[in-house]
Formats: structure tokens, C-alpha cells, sequence
């Protein structure tokens, strides 16, 4: 890859595969959204991180919620309280621009260095959600009316948004983005995971939990597959109960760090954690 393209690259806590990191930088130099999807725990949210930290810029995260309108990253107007200074006979009521205050993307445009805007999980707005972005997120700018002013980006921010693929986007928005869908990771990058946050994990230990934790995402009836980050959070309780690792051998000790749901603890209990496993 040629050096004016690679730029973001793996950090200290964050280990990203190959394809991964070229898709990220091809985004960023193309000056494309690069839109993340993977089930929960495969480490989208904490891309956006990463890249920021990697490059040394400054993150904005506009967490998208079902109740979230476009107009919400962008500017709001305060006109309620507008009237109410008004009708008390505060000053400065005619400034309009007192009562508008930007939102995550107004943020964004207006910094004064370029920065990573990460727009978290796009999926849990409405169908609208992601076309109200389209024009704002080509053009780089916006209008507020009630100040008859436009917002232009000072920079031009790295777009990340994820999504957890609850509902499909719309194709026009598609079209607009670059797309990674991260795989989970298989043992061998999970393991480099691990020894990023874990770097003196005994080489037997490591061995257990990763064989443990695979063979529990191995069962099809499971209602919620452990993720990466509960995997990190099991490993981090093992250690500080001071259980013998050759527990992992006959049973998962402090499931619940692992497992999530009832349905799917009763089914891990009653396979005996991994006991099978040779």
C-alpha cells in the first residue's frame, strides 16, 4: 500500500486486521463515511476511537437513539426559552444566535482542526434518519434559516457510522458510504486482543478462556453469543477471584461475566461450561 494512503493504523488497545485498516484509510482519503457493521462486541464503536487516538484527533460521538431526528445533529433552537426571556424583558432577545446551539455535526464542522465524528448506531433511528444526512454529509455544510447563515465545514471530519444492522439503511445513503462489515475474530487475532489489553495473561490460562469461550459461541440455541468485550471482562474477574485456572476444565466459573442471558446460563450449566472439550 502506497504511503500517502496508509495513515490509521493499529493502537495499543485496538487490534485491527489487514482489510480492515485499508478499507479505514481509503475512506478517509477518498473523504468517504465509512459505515461499520458487525454483531455487538466486535469493537465498531471502538474503531472510531482508535482511529482517532492512531492519528491524534479529537472524537465527537453523536449516540443515535430511536427518538433522534437529523435536525438533532446539526443545530437546535431554543425558541422556548427565547419567549420566556422575552416575556421577563431579558437583553439580547433579538440575537437570534444566542439561542442556537450546534449539534454533534454542527460541532464537527465548526472545529478548528479536522476531527473523527462518529455517528453510533445509525440503525436505531427511522428509515428517514440516514437520508435527512445526505445532503449535509456530501456537501460538507448546512443552512439555519433562523440566522439566514450557512455552516461550513472548517475541515472537512472523518466519518465513521456504525450500525448493529437492526433495520436495513437506504440504498442512497449506501451508495455514499465505503463498507467493512467486521467479522468476528477468529482465535488467533482474538488471542492478539487479549494480550493488547492483557499482556501478562499466562500462556495456559490464555489457552483455557479462549477454548472456553469459543466452544460457548459454538452453541446454536444461545439467545446472545459472548462478545469480545465480555470476554475481556470474564478474563479480568478470573483473575481477580484468584479461582485455580484448572477450574476451567470442569466447569465456567463466574458465568455471568460471560453469559448474559438466563435462558442461555441454563444451557451452559447444563452442557457443564466445556467439559466436553478435549
Amino acid at each position: 500500500m502506497s504511503e500517502n494512503i496508509t495513515r490509521f493504523q493499529s493502537v495499543d488497545d485496538y487490534i485491527v486486521d489487514d482489510d480492515l485498516m485499508l478499507t479505514t484509510n481509503i475512506a478517509i482519503s477518498m473523504g468517504k463515511p465509512l459505515l461499520v457493521k458487525g454483531e455487538p462486541g466486535t469493537g465498531k464503536t471502538a474503531l472510531a476511537e482508535a482511529i482517532a487516538k492512531s492519528l491524534g484527533k479529537k472524537l465527537i460521538i453523536w449516540s443515535i437513539k430511536s427518538t433522534t431526528k437529523a435536525q438533532d445533529g446539526l443545530y437546535q433552537y431554543d425558541v422556548v426559552r427565547r419567549l420566556y426571556d422575552s416575556e421577563l424583558g431579558h437583553e439580547g432577545v433579538d440575537d437570534v444566535k444566542r439561542y442556537i446551539k450546534l449539534g454533534k455535526i454542527g460541532e464537527a464542522f465548526t472545529a478548528e482542526e479536522q476531527c473523527v465524528l462518529l455517528i453510533d448506531e445509525i440503525d436505531k433511528a427511522d428509515m428517514e434518519f440516514p437520508n435527512d444526512l445526505l445532503w449535509e454529509l456530501d456537501r460538507m455544510e448546512f443552512y439555519i434559516p433562523e440566522t439566514d447563515e450557512t455552516i461550513k465545514a472548517k475541515h472537512a471530519p472523518i466519518v465513521v457510522i456504525t450500525s448493529n444492522a437492526e433495520k436495513e439503511l437506504p440504498d442512497a445513503f449506501l451508495r455514499r458510504c465505503a463498507f467493512h462489515y467486521i467479522e468476528f475474530p477468529d482465535k488467533k487475532l482474538m488471542r492478539d486482543i487479549v494480550l493488547a489489553h492483557y499482556p501478562d495473561l499466562e500462556e495456559e490460562l490464555m489457552d483455557q478462556v479462549l477454548d472456553a469461550f469459543f466452544f460457548v459461541r459454538s452453541y446454536d440455541e444461545l439467545k446472545k453469543k459472548p462478545s469480545t468485550s465480555e470476554l475481556l471482562d470474564w478474563i479480568n474477574a478470573l483473575a481477580l477471584s484468584g479461582l485455580p485456572t484448572d477450574k476451567l476444565k470442569q466447569e465456567l466459573p463466574l458465568a455471568g461475566f460471560l453469559v448474559k442471558k438466563d435462558e442461555d446460563l441454563d444451557l451452559v450449566k447444563k452442557n457443564k461450561g466445556f467439559g466436553g472439550l478435549r
